[in-house]
């Protein structure tokens, strides 16, 4: 098939899906079905270990919304299939380009769409499909708008069709229609303009021969000079981080105990804490290592200070996980606490991406490349576990467990709030839980709108 069938074949999917549903089961039959065609469309060449993999993860992504249809999942999806189909035509292209291809798209996609030989096929066209776009397609697209236009501005014309009853929602279809085709476009007809392409070279991770020649970085600042700034700024910033490490330490374990709200509120602004002062050690780093020091033979000392800092912040962010734990032992889980351990494990991988970066002499846009792809792990294990559902099974297990709390403030909680009630005998618990509005909207949903979690409650 030739990019053209594959926007119609989409577009009308999509409609089909779509049209008179809310969303749900049929944003991970549509997202599933984008994927499949993707890697048949693709050519071999293109088919490497990154494209299989987002073709994994857009498949289990679209799984995981038919499931539980939230935002997380959604992003799951969005990001999966934006990667899958920027992957499987530009292989080399980083992804922190995907952003500015998507957005450039979305602004000129009109004017594209109006430059037809660039997108439908330019000869060798049959007779049959000639004359069917000539004589049915166009003429009932046209004839389609404006009966709606017309309808609507007139009563009395609309009134000509009265006996004419057909149950169609003409604008949610020409929404659908316009939505369905705006999406399958952009997606298998997307145009990387010519500087998005020359900004690609800018986002290696590898220096340049001309990178690596010995030079100042500033005019008012001789190497020496800058080098011997790096190795007291670094060693003073170490001693600085031992100290702080050990009041911070001593604070969070020695202190005499707090509220839960103190405590609660001293704990995330330490934690917010350690995580700007991640960033800005990281940023320091950035600074000192951007250019010719990757390659000086005499910047050994100052590399070997920057990895104790590296080290120092690792103590930091570990210091900080066992508070957090040592918090969620004393009062439970919430998606706060899950979400302080995901920013500490993304702060440590951070780290060691820095440590890497001196190691192996990486331009700082190394880290940025790389962070990138770890950040859309973090969206994907978000999407794909049932983290509301841990949280109430893990909290179930206290004796201070509030079945009330979790059933209204945490997601996807009725299944082991469900297995709660019938250990305890608490019917009334159950047959709260199956009485939920949203419990009964979803059971009650069309086949297409279903989310399929919902159903298997029982």
């Amino acid at each position: 098939m030739k990019t053209h069938h594959y926007i119609f074949l989409t577009t009308l999917l999509f409609v089909i899906v779509f049209y008179d549903q809310n969303v749900g089961l049929n944003l991970g039959i549509i997202g599933i079905i984008y994927a499949v065609l993707t890697f048949f469309k693709t050519p071999k060449t293109n088919r490497t270990p990154t494209f299989i993999f987002l073709f994994i993860t857009s498949v289990l992504s679209s799984i995981a919304f038919a499931w539980y249809g939230d935002f997380p999942s959604f992003l799951a999806v969005a990001t999966s299939l934006l990667l899958l189909g920027y992957r499987s035509r530009n292989r080399r292209m980083k992804i922190l380009l995907l952003v500015p291809v998507f957005v450039t798209n979305c602004f000129t996609e009109f004017f594209r769409i109006l430059n037809f030989d660039g997108w439908l096929p330019k000869r060798n066209v049959s007779g049959l499909w000639q004359k069917t776009l000539a004589f049915v397609i166009i003429p009932l697209i046209l004839i389609s708008v404006f009966f709606g236009i017309y309808s609507a501005g007139s009563d009395h014309f609309a009134g000509l069709f009265t006996n004419i009853e057909l149950d169609i929602n003409f604008w949610q279809l020409l929404a659908m229609i316009v939505l369905g085709f705006f999406i399958a476009f952009n997606y298998w007809n997307f145009a990387v303009e010519r500087f998005i392409y020359k900004s690609n070279r800018l986002l290696d991770n590898n220096f340049g021969e001309k990178d690596k020649i010995q030079k100042a970085t500033y005019s008012f600042l001789d190497l020496d000079a800058e080098r011997m700034s790096g190795v007291i700024s670094l060693f003073a910033l170490n001693i600085l981080l031992v100290f702080f490490i050990v009041t911070y330490n001593y604070e969070q374990f020695y202190e005499f105990t707090k509220t839960p709200v103190k405590l609660s509120e001293e704990t995330h602004e330490r934690v917010n804490a350690v995580i700007i002062s991640i960033i800005m050690s990281i940023l320091v780093i950035m600074f000192y290592f951007k250019s010719s020091f990757n390659f000086d033979p005499k910047a050994g000392l100052m590399k070997i200070l920057a990895k104790i800092w590296i080290f120092l912040n690792a103590v930091l962010v570990i210091s900080a996980m066992l508070k957090n734990s040592e918090y969620i032992m004393n009062y439970g889980f919430t998606y706060k606490r899950l979400g302080v351990y995901a920013f500490l494990i993304l702060a440590l991988i951070g780290l060691f991406t820095t440590f890497i970066k001196i190691q192996k002499q990486k331009r700082n846009i190394f880290l940025f490349n790389t962070m990138a792809w770890y950040i859309y792990g973090v969206i994907l294990v978000c999407s794909y576990i049932n983290w509301g559902g841990i949280i109430t099974s893990e909290n179930m297990k206290r004796k201070d467990f509030n079945a009330e709390y979790h059933l209204r403030e945490i997601n996807f909680s009725e299944k082991p709030l469900l297995k709660y009630a019938g250990e305890k005998r608490n019917y009334l618990l159950k047959s709260e839980i199956l009485e939920l509005e949203r419990v009964k909207f979803q059971q009650n949903e069309k086949f297409l709108s279903k989310v399929l979690y919902y159903q298997s409650l029982k």
